[in-house]
């Protein structure tokens, strides 16, 4: 079983976003048996917390329903996941600092985009509805991008 983590700072606004929207491809290339995924946040701000309701009208404007409680990331996420990727630069040393030792398998999100590989996913968390859009569509991009390497990484799949 291949396990995924997406980790941002508080894990109501991208990394759920991401989450939602990679166990929908992972549904659609019918690999929910073989790959999982959650994803939790470098903070303590919104442990437990719903998405925000922008993230859940993002999704759902692309026919994603999600449900998802927020969780902070722990010391044991680094057994348990295969991959971690996080939303951004600060949050990737933060995970640093939680993760130890630090895995091999810690990217960004934007690795695996085509049009900005190495950038941040930005934050929309104080911006209006357009920038959930944004950041939809880029989590798009990287997530095909991240597939395309789970493919290459793991043939069986």
């Amino acid at each position: 079983m291949i396990q995924v983590l997406f980790v941002c700072l508080g894990n109501i606004c991208r990394s759920p976003m991401a989450e939602a929207i990679f166990k929908q491809k992972i549904n659609d290339l019918q690999w929910h048996e073989k790959v999982k995924s959650d994803s939790a946040g470098t903070s303590r701000y919104h442990i437990g917390s719903q998405p925000d309701p922008r993230t859940l009208e993002t999704l759902l404007q692309h026919t994603i329903p999600f449900r998802h409680k927020a969780r902070q990331a722990v010391s044991s996420d680094v057994v348990h996941f295969q991959y971690i990727l996080a939303m951004d630069k600060q949050n990737l040393a933060d995970l640093k600092q939680i993760l130890r030792p630090v895995p091999e398998h810690l990217y960004l999100m934007r690795d695996f985009d085509p049009k900005a590989k190495g950038a941040d996913v930005p934050d929309p968390y104080f911006g209006g509805q357009d920038g959930f859009e944004d950041v939809y569509q880029l989590l798009q991009r990287s997530i095909d991008g991240f597939i395309d390497f789970l493919k290459k990484r793991h043939p069986a799949l």
